[in-house]
Formats: structure tokens, C-alpha cells, sequence
């Protein structure tokens, strides 16, 4: 996992973000393309790519979402493309309000209005399980917890995709 050894990590989901950031500002300086000024240019272009590369590296893992992304896709555990079951019917209900309030209809602000919430809520949700089951995948390396991971992060993904259009469409329709 390149990412993780470019900043001298071993792969985990769970990181020290005091740590991680150490290690981001000590490669950084020691690839830093000005210390390679007066190199080859083999050597002023490796200083370059390993900077890209400790940059893009930095920029993943420290957000645990994009991190556990990462090294799900690492282990080729790519995202579904099926919405989760458990949101279907609420889904369908929510796209219907969407339907309306797009068509003139500002009584269903207050129902878009709690399903905001409620969405919002279950991706804090989600947020404090995928915690505990980085910490149980780091501890125990179950493959079996990588699937649970995934399941959690397509779960998160739909729903802050639901958040992302209910919070556009009632910034729209703002009652006059």
C-alpha cells in the first residue's frame, strides 16, 4: 500500500492524526524538491514525484473515510453500485417529496426538511460504527470486518448523496 509507505505507516484504518501529520511534514521536508536544486535531473524528478506522492498520500489518509476507501480498494473491495435495501422504501418516499416540491408543492418542506435530519443523523451514525470497526479490523486483520466496512461506507456514501440533493432542492425552493 504506497500511500501508508510513503509516510513510513503500517497499513491500519485507525491512525495517530498527531502522528500522521508528523510524518507528512518530515517526508516532505526531506523530499522537498529545493534540497535537489543542485541534483541530477533523475534525482530533481524522483524529489518531485515522491513530493506528489507524500502529498496525495497525506491528503487520503488522514480523512478516515477516503483512508478506509483507499485500503478497501487496496484489497480490491471496490463500492457497490446497488443502493442499500434497508433505504429503499425511504428513499422512494423522499424522491416523491423531491418530485412535488420541484413542481410548486412548499408543504413537503417540513417532510424534506426531517429527512434531512434524519439523514444527517445516520451518517453520524455510520461515522461512529466504522470507528469501532476500523479498531476491530486493525486488531483482528478479518477479512470478514473489510466486508462489514464496505457495506458501512456504501451506506454513508448513499446517504450523504441523499443529504447532498434534499439540502440543494430545499436551497432552491426557498419559501417566499
Amino acid at each position: 500500500m504506497h500511500y501508508y509507505d510513503a509516510l513510513g505507516l503500517a497499513p491500519k484504518l485507525s491512525l495517530d492524526d498527531e502522528d500522521l501529520k508528523k510524518r507528512f511534514y518530515e517526508r516532505s521536508r526531506e523530499w522537498h524538491p529545493d534540497r535537489f536544486a543542485r541534483r541530477s535531473p533523475d534525482e530533481q524528478k524522483k524529489a518531485l514525484d515522491m513530493t506528489a506522492l507524500v502529498n496525495d498520500a497525506f491528503r487520503t489518509l488522514r480523512d478516515p473515510v477516503s483512508r478506509a476507501e483507499y485500503f478497501l480498494e487496496e484489497y480490491g473491495l471496490g463500492p457497490s453500485k446497488t443502493p442499500p435495501a434497508e433505504l429503499l422504501e425511504e428513499v422512494f418516499e423522499l424522491n416523491m417529496a423531491l418530485d412535488e416540491l420541484r413542481g410548486g408543492d412548499p408543504s413537503v418542506r417540513s417532510q424534506l426538511a426531517d429527512a434531512e435530519k434524519r439523514f444527517a443523523d445516520m451518517r453520524l451514525e455510520i461515522d461512529g460504527g466504522l470507528a469501532s470497526l476500523f479498531a476491530r479490523y486493525d486488531a483482528s486483520e478479518d477479512a470478514s470486518v473489510l466486508s462489514e466496512i464496505r457495506a458501512a461506507l456504501d451506506r454513508r456514501r448513499y446517504v450523504s448523496n441523499l443529504l447532498r440533493d434534499v439540502g440543494k432542492e430545499l436551497n432552491v425552493h426557498v419559501s417566499n
